[in-house]
């Protein structure tokens, strides 16, 4: 009984609401001193994937088999998926192009991606529904809560296009806040004599430090320079995976000087230069949008507090001598 006082009461969900923003908020600040770099993991794992798709070409070739190469899915959310027709009924052309922006790559994560989209909205919806005709309705009319409930039908839908946005935005950020240094480090390896894909290996080992999310997608696309029947496949892909306008340009230089033996050196200076200016103008962008954003914080957290600060003392002085 005290528990279901409890959750009716709003003021203490609020007060466990904000206490899990605070842990939340404490949890984000300290991670990066606790946590542990994993990039050589993730390196290691593409490599990995590589040399397995070596092999099982090599062996594809000997048996004179037509064995598959790709990652097959045979778990659960495969069969729900299959069975209740949701890659048809919830079709996305470009789910697998979102997916692979967020970092989220091969078919697993496609049918993850349909099974909690079919779900999600139950599951909001059943929540909402369970806590304002069970729990607590807060003095509504009947015609508000089921309002409600479809809200939150409508907000699960779009739950997870928005998760996997969210994680696309934050990786396109990491990436391309290292991406002009990695175009450097790129030129002056390339200037010194080694090959492209040389290069980009061992820029992907140097610049793991800025952005584990580029030194990933640098290391994926020696995989794939190395594998894929045409160069050009692999500079697309991952010009598809950034979804950056400064990165497109670089790979389309690259793909000019793969086809016309343009000098590389020349292109790749010129878009660092461009890159560094991209991402300057992005910084002054933000560092002008600041005031805008601070305006409401400060309204809400910092005058009230200086207000009592100020008049405090005056309304205790005038307060005493009234007395």
């Amino acid at each position: 009984m005290d528990l279901i006082a409890f959750i009716e009461n709003p003021d203490n969900l609020l007060t466990v609401f904000v206490a899990l923003v605070c842990f939340a908020t404490v949890v984000t600040v300290a991670m990066p001193l606790m946590s542990r770099s994993n990039l050589e993991a993730r390196l290691k794992s593409v490599s990995t994937r590589r040399e397995e798709l070596r092999r099982k070409s090599r062996e594809a070739l000997a048996t004179k088999s037509q064995g598959s190469l790709r990652h097959t899915d045979e778990g659960l959310y495969k069969k729900i998926v299959e069975r209740l027709e949701l890659s048809r009924l919830l079709e996305d052309p470009n789910v697998v192009e979102k997916l692979a922006q967020a970092g989220y790559r091969g078919p697993r994560p496609v049918t993850t991606f349909y099974f909690f989209r079919f779900v999600s909205p139950f599951l909001f919806a059943a929540a909402i529904g369970f806590y304002l005709f069970v729990v607590n309705d807060f003095g509504w009319p009947t015609i508000t809560r089921i309002t409600a409930t479809v809200g939150g039908l409508t907000l699960g839908y779009y739950a997870p296009n928005l998760y996997i946005s969210n994680v696309a935005q934050k990786r396109r950020e990491s990436i391309v806040g290292a991406f002009p240094d990695a175009l450097d480090l790129l030129l002056i390896c390339v200037e010194s004599g080694m090959s492209v894909e040389a290069a980009i290996q061992k820029v992907s080992q140097e610049i793991g430090g800025n952005s584990i999310e580029l030194a990933e997608e640098m290391t994926l696309l020696t995989a794939e320079l190395s594998y894929l029947p045409d160069r050009r496949m692999a500079y697309e892909g991952m010009a598809r995976r950034t979804n950056h306008p400064g990165v497109k340009s670089v790979m389309t230089a690259m793909i000019q000087a793969e086809r016309y033996g343009t000098p590389l050196g020349a292109a790749l200076r010129v878009m660092a230069k461009e890159n560094r200016e991209m991402r300057l103008a992005a910084a002054e962008k933000k560092a002008a949008q600041l005031p805008a954003k601070l305006t409401v914080p400060m309204i809400v957290f910092f005058l009230p507090v200086l207000f009592v600060v100020i008049l405090g003392p005056a309304i205790i002085k005038v307060t005493d001598t009234m007395k």
